[in-house]
């Protein structure tokens, strides 16, 4: 009795080892009669009570390899097919196979000078100050000091909302200082970068949209002096620690004195000579001490205080900082152009 109920889970072993699975048919069959709720194997093991008691250990343990067999074939046959289909359908991966490049996106030019410029004046003490594209007249004229018939408020230069007179896309980022100054009072410490609009004709040196950055410092004797230092500090962290400026006597109607400030570009080759007009020294932004008109109109008494104010486009910053000869390029999204800032931050 014993010796044919050991040959019989023995025949039970062979068969699983010798057994061929070619499909999910197969396959299903011999887990249902192999490793399923109610396969063969698990009846066996009711037969122990018949086998002698020296044996009872030896007829458990071929049990438990059947069993073992029939799991490990199971799963060994389950994965090879789910393999199998994944590669017949397309989805298979291949954990080894080198993976295929993700392609890097950049930066725009425009927004890599602009964090540049920001972290350089952040490290000084100046914050970053936002507002609205859509400015009032008296924000972005009247209250810096800008005259009733001065040209800019022209409609040739203006863009104004249909319909009105006093609403307009604003001009520059002067119009987020003035907001400042009648919201906050001093010390105020701020730059302002944003889009501004002006109705000009495109060209490659022009555009009817572009990027400024305006920075507004307002304290208690606040000198010239301090606003040379600020903008020398700038240069050098801009441009290089061996940077040379110079400021050039020029008016804006919010500052006074005011100045034009150029940086000695070097004559080093044609596109030198070209961009500097056979100088080496390039205008990069206006500036000046604000104008005490423009306090009293904030609500800021001149008598106590004073400050300085400065301003640049982006876009020129950007040209210089990457050669790029046409200010169109920046504004039409060209991949082949974009791609070439890939890893600049």
């Amino acid at each position: 009795m014993t010796a044919d109920i050991f040959a019989r889970v023995q025949h039970i072993l062979t068969i699983i080892k010798e057994e061929k699975i070619e499909n999910a048919v197969e396959l299903e069959s011999f887990r249902i009669k192999y490793v399923g709720s109610k396969n063969e194997i698990k009846g066996l093991f009711g037969e122990i009570k018949h086998i002698e008691n020296d044996r009872k250990k030896e007829f458990g343990q071929l049990l438990n390899d059947v069993k073992q067999a029939a799991e490990e074939k199971y799963e060994a046959f389950k994965s090879r097919l789910l393999e199998l289909d994944e590669v017949q359908s397309g989805t298979f991966l291949d954990l080894t196979a080198p993976c295929a490049p993700i392609p890097a996106g950049s930066r725009h030019p425009v927004s890599i000078v602009l964090n540049r410029i920001i972290q350089i004046f952040e490290r000084i003490g100046f914050v970053v100050a936002e507002e609205r594209e859509i400015e009032d007249d008296w924000y972005n004229f009247t209250a810096m000091n800008t005259p009733e018939d001065h040209p800019a408020r022209d409609m040739q230069d203006t863009f104004y909302l249909k319909g009105s007179t006093k609403e307009l896309l604003r001009t520059h980022t002067s119009s987020v200082q003035a907001r400042l100054m009648t919201t906050q009072k001093p010390p105020i410490r701020i730059i302002a970068p944003g889009r501004v609009y002006r109705n000009e004709t495109i060209s490659s040196r022009s555009h009817c949209q572009f990027h400024q950055v305006e920075g507004l410092y307002i304290d208690k004797n606040v000198s010239f002096a301090d606003m040379k230092q600020t903008l020398l500090y700038f240069a050098r962290e801009m441009y290089g620690a061996e940077t040379e400026i110079r400021l050039r006597p020029s008016f804006f109607p919010f500052t006074e004195p005011s100045a034009e400030m150029d940086v000695y570009w070097g004559l080093k080759n044609e596109d030198d000579y070209r961009i500097t007009k056979g100088t080496g020294w390039l205008e990069i932004l206006g500036c000046g001490m604000v104008d005490p008109n423009v306090l009293i109109n904030c609500g800021i008494d001149p008598e106590e205080y004073s400050g300085f104010a400065f301003g640049m486009g982006i876009e020129r910053q950007a040209m210089l900082q990457f050669k790029i000869t046409d200010i169109r390029q920046l504004f039409e999204n060209d991949t082949r152009f974009l791609k070439q800032f890939v890893g600049i931050v």
